[in-house]
């Protein structure tokens, strides 16, 4: 088969994509062959790529960012927090990434590649490490008959391994947090499924904390003879960065048995001066299955000798002892092997794990250290790996019968389409491989920022914070900036809706970082002009960069000035409610209700003519902080106003009636200001001003009605939005937005011109926002637009995970052609706020096939 044929090509992918071929493998997913070749090569966003009126408009800041960066590379010998000469390539090779929640991460591709790997904590690199392999062996009658890397590459190292397996024979299916990839041996009648088994479990804060996988290798011999089978799992002693070649790193086996169950291995000791750790290759004892290992060879040269020691007898010589540490320039890597006899025409299973044990971290300052949240369970002293090992190998089928309780409602649920089941899970992989790190409150901690309660303040360790540990996460791989709050207003449905203890502390950070204040001035690269670091009574852009220090210095974003931002203390106060909402948690609103009228008071200023209604500066305010707004406008006018709903409502619940009667008649004020200068009789204008593009359609300009509908309001006394212009809004983005942009098949434009052609007045107006669609399709459900809400958030997963390639790396951003910005971002975890939407479908029924 020719895979340059495009026809071929589509039937290989049509064959694999209703196979049933391989053990267990679900119906729904993202299912790839590994033949495949995405056409569509698509460019990181870069300066060239602004147009003339736009690159004028940003000369200064160019001249500033680059005075900046050269200081910050050059003379810091810094990473910048925003790369914008350095950004990631698009690599079409991405899977379900390895481990739990917060102890570091590693993204195995779709091929077979460990590829990806985060296990400094916020902090990544992209190599393929070539040596780290499964290899099967076939053994009839005491001969080897077959012996091959389960790899497609063709590498220039390591010739004396039988590399190059023909992708047309295999595929990969990722339902995220388990993938599973199916080989047919050629010629062998042997069928492999290795099934990925990562412990990512809604409402589960101990197990969805390990840093570990599991591999179960699932055999069937269709022949009508035995053959004894062997799988290999080769390992180098770091990933793929210089200080594997530092010295000093070494290996050593073990064995473990407790509690009736044995499991060997071998230890890869990293040994670094900063966040020293060990890697983990390990397989349980199941009786006739035989465990040999290799504790060390050389990842360079031929490497032949391995290959010939497993090719002899399908097994290794296991020396008992340790390697000796490694010198400056080398690199050392293991080998795990486990044997077992397959009957004729039946099945075996062999178990393999990874684990890696990083306890104790450093963020670039070096200035303070943190023990991640697993360390609870298995302990600071970074001897856990195999205790880690044997409780993965031996717990992992508890946890897929979690997984599976979780995932079956609404993988059974007729009504949903097959990619959004795909969409739903697959996206959530940033939970793990968002920078995301997780660790455990110290002793000493004082989150309050100094005021305490009986002040209007906070506990210094709120009792969720101290029981579940501080939780952050990047905006982007590429944007390096932890808990960056005007995101994570879109993507925080997730933690809420499975991770709700996450969710809340984070949210008492945001909060204690409220009444903070960092007098230093540094200059905004925007406008050349100097400000606070950070601004007492505001809530920040963000908790810091892990180059630097999180939590100790926030606000990495030195663009803006964000103290003047008009979204990020309305949107802490519409998280508030939502929060309390689904949770029902009384402290928590008690605890926050002083930090919102802070925030909602340090807001009134920007209503500057008194008509209950704040007002855009003229310059890029908010979270689309390339596009200028002036004067009152649809999205941060109507935050404000759902803003205002919801002090109403929690002045209520919390028996504050005057509160309640301030904010109640700043709502009917505001929000008769805001028909009256926004609604144009069919939509909400982008703004005020009355300038030539201010009646351009923006596809989140009903962003604040969302989260009251997200949040049980919306109606009677807590409507600010009239329903039936909400509808004719949200008519005209799928008219306009949608359908009249890309053909229908990418999503919304951000802003769109009633004409029907793009705006183009920014850099990012005429991009598509895949987690600003997300919620946009929550908004439309939540209004009985169901069939629209679905076909304008497919457009953006068939863009992204069909046809551009970049699966488990959704991008902020990609224009209607040859442009990506800012691959693997923090805003699509929207997609929950979809599932919340569907959840609150009045009648609904999940038996019926009504998409």
């Amino acid at each position: 088969m020719d895979l340059n044929d495009s026809k071929s090509l589509a039937e290989l992918m049509s064959r694999y994509a209703s196979s049933e071929t391989g053990f267990g493998v679900p119906k729904d997913g993202w299912r790839i062959c590994l033949a495949h070749e995405f056409k569509e090569k698509r460019k990181p966003f870069q300066a060239k790529d602004v147009s003339l009126s736009n690159m004028l408009e940003h000369v200064s800041l160019g001249v500033r960012y680059l005075k900046w960066w050269y200081r910050k590379t050059q003379v810091e010998k810094k990473a910048p927090f925003i790369d914008m000469f350095r950004a990631v390539p698009l690599r079409q090779i991405y899977g379900v990434p390895l481990g739990g929640i917060g102890g570091g991460s590693i993204t195995r591709g779709w091929r077979g590649e460990f590829c990806r790997w985060q296990l400094n904590p916020g902090m990544y690199h992209y190599k393929t490490v070539i040596a780290n392999q499964f290899t099967v062996c076939l053994r009839r009658d005491g001969q080897t008959v077959y012996q091959q890397v389960l790899s497609t590459e063709r590498p220039s190292t390591l010739q004396g391994w039988n590399w190059g397996y023909c992708g047309e024979h295999a595929f990969y299916h990722g339902l995220f947090p388990r993938a599973w990839t199916v080989y047919n041996l050629p010629g062998q009648n042997v069928t492999l499924t290795c099934r990925q088994v990562s412990p990512v479990i809604p409402h589960d804060y101990k197990d969805s904390s390990l840093p570990v996988a599991v591999f179960v290798w699932d055999i069937e011999n269709k022949n009508d003879y035995a053959l004894d089978i062997s799988i290999m799992f080769t390992m180098v002693n770091g990933s793929g960065q210089k200080d594997d070649k530092s010295g000093g790193h070494w290996n050593e086996p073990f064995h473990l048995e407790k509690e009736g169950e044995s499991v060997s291995g071998v230890l890869l000791h990293h040994q670094t001066p900063a966040n020293p750790y060990t890697l983990c290759i390990a397989a349980r004892q199941k009786s006739g299955q035989e465990i040999s290992h290799q504790t060390a060879f050389s990842p360079k040269g031929t490497c032949s000798a391995v290959w010939c020691d497993l090719m002899t007898d399908g097994r290794l010589d296991s020396p008992t002892n340790s390697s000796p540490p490694t010198e400056k320039g080398e690199e050392v890597a293991a080998a795990l092997v486990v044997s077992c006899s397959v009957s004729a025409n039946s099945r075996n299973s062999v178990d393999f794990s990874l684990a890696w044990d990083m306890p104790k971290i450093t963020f670039g300052s070096k200035e303070r250290t943190y023990v991640r949240r697993y360390t609870r369970y298995y302990g600071t002293k970074g001897d856990a790996a195999p205790s880690i090992s044997h409780y993965a190998l031996t717990h992992y089928s508890k946890w897929e019968e979690s997984i599976e309780e979780w995932q079956r409602p609404i993988l059974q649920d007729r009504s949903l389409p097959a990619w959004y089941k795909s969409a739903l899970f697959n996206e959530l992989y940033f939970v793990v491989d968002g920078g995301t790190i997780w660790v455990e409150l110290p002793e000493d901690a004082d989150i309050s920022g100094g005021l305490r309660p009986e002040d209007g303040g906070l506990p210094a360790q709120p009792e969720v914070v101290k029981d579940f540990g501080r939780f952050a996460y990047l905006e982007g791989q590429e944007y390096r900036m932890y808990n960056t709050y005007d995101v994570h207003f879109y993507a925080s449905f997730a933690l809420i809706m499975l991770w709700p203890k996450l969710a809340l502390s984070l949210q008492y950070d945001i909060a204690g970082s409220v009444v903070q204040h960092d007098p230093m001035e540094r200059l905004n690269l925007m406008n050349g002009r100097y400000s606070p670091v950070k601004t007492r009574g505001v809530v920040p852009h963000d908790i810091g960069d892990p180059d630097d220090e999180p939590w100790v210095r926030v606000n990495a974003y030195l663009i803006h000035d964000t103290a003047d931002w008009k979204d990020l203390n309305l949107k802490f106060v519409l998280q508030v409610y939502r929060d309390y909402h689904l949770t029902q948690d009384q402290q928590y609103l008690k605890d926050m209700w002083p930090v919102c009228q802070t925030v909602m008071e340090n807001e009134l200023k920007f209503d500057k003519d008194g008509d209950g209604l704040i007002e855009n500066s003229g310059y890029a305010d908010q979270t689309y902080d390339g596009w200028k707004v002036t004067g009152p406008s649809a999205y941060c006018g109507g935050l404000w106003l759902a803003s205002v709903c919801m002090m109403c409502k929690m002045a209520r619940v919390l028996n504050c009636e005057s509160v309640y009667q301030r904010y109640r008649d700043i709502l009917e004020r505001g929000s008769a200001a805001f028909d009256k200068l926004l609604w144009n009789g069919k939509y909400y204008n982008y703004d005020s001003s009355g300038r030539s593009l201010s009646n351009s359609v923006m596809s989140d300009q009903c962003a604040g009605h969302w989260f009251l509908r997200a949040s049980g309001l919306g109606d009677d006394e807590y409507q600010a939005f009239p329903k039936e212009k909400i509808c004719s809004a949200l008519k005209s983005v799928f008219d306009l937005n949608v359908m009249s942009f890309a053909g229908g098949q990418m999503g919304a434009v951000n802003g769109m011109r009633p004409e029907g052609v793009p705006d183009r007045s920014s850099v990012q107006s005429d991009e598509v926002w895949v987690g600003v669609v997300y919620g946009l399709a929550a908004t439309m459900i939540h209004e009985g637009m169901v069939e629209e809400g679905l076909r304008t958030a497919e457009g953006c997963y068939r863009a992204v995970w069909e046809r551009m390639g970049m699966a488990f790396q959704t991008p902020e951003a990609y224009c209607e052609k040859g442009i990506y910005r800012s691959l693997a971002y923090m805003r699509p975890l929207s997609i929950w706020a979809m599932q919340l939407a569907l959840n609150n479908r009045p009648n609904h029924d999940t038996t019926t096939d009504k998409t």
